[in-house]
């Protein structure tokens, strides 16, 4: 038995930003050029600042430290501490991009450019408009040293201070979910996406694949299956169907424990959704209804495996269950008979797995008819009694009726299977 394929954790989402350049205010080299810039600064920073700016230039990287330690010794004013922070930080950007280009291979240490941030960040002398696209780039590197509280502080800040890179909501998203806060970081996914689409844009499928991977990490099943059920909305094709049925009831660490009889209804709506993906979704689903008295639809399953080519022609299982599957056909006959005896039976239950046999046979008019009987007549489990009846009304295609059938299941796990066929029923054609 295959399983799910891996519901791959999200490339699109950002894991945090690269070096942002730094526009450095100009130091005067006379009178005429920016008096405003030069009327702020003592000879004791001015001057150094001016061969700071001037070995960065040229790259010379030692020189340009050690006149920034000297403005920064001689700095008094705010605007002054202000120079030091944004040529420190121009310097460590410059530096790591250097030692970045020279050996791509080896780990970025982005630590050096904490300092000068948090300076930045917090000197008043900083214009408005950059103290945000410092906080946001602090808390990126935060982020990218696993230090996800202190990512969301800067990140927080950086929105406070107005920044608005759209990439700012999606690394709060992803800090908040690294630090263990699931449920927070899947409400603002979830928000997210819904602002999306009340501006007439569609979220990318990653956004989906995202919070589902991360929620079922954490072992959050309700939540993975509302997930679930918001992706295949949004993305149905027959592939995603599958993953969705196979991780919901299928396969052994499912999200809903089923028995044999229960895993039948998720192999009918991988069948309507055309998600059987190869010989051994056929082969296990038309074993059970054969093992179950359902001949017709056992046949009926062997044969659309056949005809599709994901069952080979040669394939010996799909051959003995093909002749057993008609044998077991002829031997039981025509259903009329056991349709007679059901109306006349002291409660519903012969009336019930007739409605079964007649579903197995694609005859959803008559299965309907004595699934409604089974239920008047009483004696049965009415829970599955309506998942049946939902699905043969589901595919005769009256939504409505199925919609209210499946409502009127109760209990999980059949409740959890007629979530699903819900789903299907208001879900876009794959």
């Amino acid at each position: 038995m295959k399983t799910i394929s891996k519901l791959a954790l999200v490339a699109a989402f950002a894991t945090g930003a690269s070096s942002m350049a730094l526009t450095t205010p100009a130091f005067a080299k006379d009178k005429k050029a920016d008096a405003a810039a030069t009327v702020k600064l003592s000879p004791e920073v001015q001057k150094p600042g001016l061969a700071a700016q001037t070995a960065l230039t040229a790259k010379d990287y030692a020189t340009a430290q050690t006149a920034i330690d000297q403005v920064d010794a001689a700095a008094k004013t705010d605007y002054e501490k202000y120079i030091g922070a944004a040529l420190r930080y121009q310097l460590e950007s410059e530096k790591l991009v250097a030692a970045q280009t020279a050996n791509p291979n080896a780990p970025i240490n982005e630590t050096t450019l904490a300092t000068p941030l948090d300076a930045l960040i917090a000197n008043p002398a900083t214009p408005a408009a950059d103290r945000g696209r410092y906080a946001y780039r602090r808390g990126a590197l935060a982020f990218n040293g696993k230090q996800y509280p202190i990512a969301l502080q800067y990140f927080a800040k950086a929105k406070e201070l107005g920044y608005s890179d759209p990439n700012l909501p999606l690394q709060i998203i992803k800090a908040k979910m690294d630090s263990g806060d699931v449920a927070g970081a899947t409400a603002d996914l979830d928000a997210s996406i819904t602002q999306m689409s009340a501006s007439g844009q569609k979220a990318p499928e990653e956004y989906y694949r995202y919070a589902i991977a991360k929620s079922y990490a954490a072992k959050r099943k309700p939540e993975t299956m509302a997930w679930l059920k918001k992706w295949i909305t949004a993305y149905p094709s027959a592939k995603n169907w599958r993953d969705v049925l196979i991780l919901s009831g299928i396969q052994k660490d499912a999200l809903i424990t089923l028995d044999e009889p229960q895993k039948v209804d998720i192999f009918r709506l991988m069948r309507a959704t055309n998600s059987l993906a190869d010989q051994t979704d056929y082969l296990q689903y038309a074993d059970s209804v054969n093992r179950r008295g359902l001949p017709s639809e056992a046949q009926a399953v062997i044969k659309e495996g056949l005809a599709s080519g994901k069952i080979p022609a040669a394939n010996t299982m799909a051959k003995g269950l093909l002749a057993d599957a008609t044998k077991n056909i002829a031997a039981d006959g025509p259903l009329s008979g056991l349709e007679k005896r059901a109306a006349t039976a002291p409660n519903g239950k012969l009336a019930a797995g007739t409605a079964d046999a007649y579903l197995g046979q694609n005859n959803y008019a008559k299965s309907v008819e004595l699934y409604r009987l089974a239920l008047t007549k009483g004696g049965v489990d009415a829970d599955d009694v309506n998942l049946h009846l939902g699905i043969a009304l589901a595919r005769s295609g009256d939504k409505a009726g199925a919609a209210t059938a499946f409502s009127a299941v109760k209990a999980s796990p059949k409740a959890d299977i007629a979530g699903l066929w819900t789903t299907w029923l208001g879900a876009p054609a794959a």
